[in-house]
């Protein structure tokens, strides 16, 4: 699975935004919590759901965004 295969899209689940695997966890959270200050380490022991690969799946995919790539380019 690559990274941004854990990036997942569902109008039903927090409105369409991207989304970490299907959970209630919108990408801009994860990013919330890394521009904070948080380490990994720290957002996996608050939030056991999340896995080390989430974080870094959601770091690609903002770096996806900001570059204006498509997710086709990548795939």
């Amino acid at each position: 699975m690559s990274l941004l295969e854990r990036i997942t899209l569902d109008s039903e689940i927090c409105h369409g935004k991207p989304c970490v695997r299907h959970m209630r966890w919108p990408v801009e959270a994860v990013l919330d919590l890394v521009s904070s200050g948080m380490q990994p380490a720290d957002i996996l022991a608050d939030h056991p759901e999340l896995e080390r690969e989430d974080i870094a799946a959601c770091l690609q995919y903002a770096r996806l965004v900001v570059s204006g790539e498509t997710m086709a380019h990548v795939a």
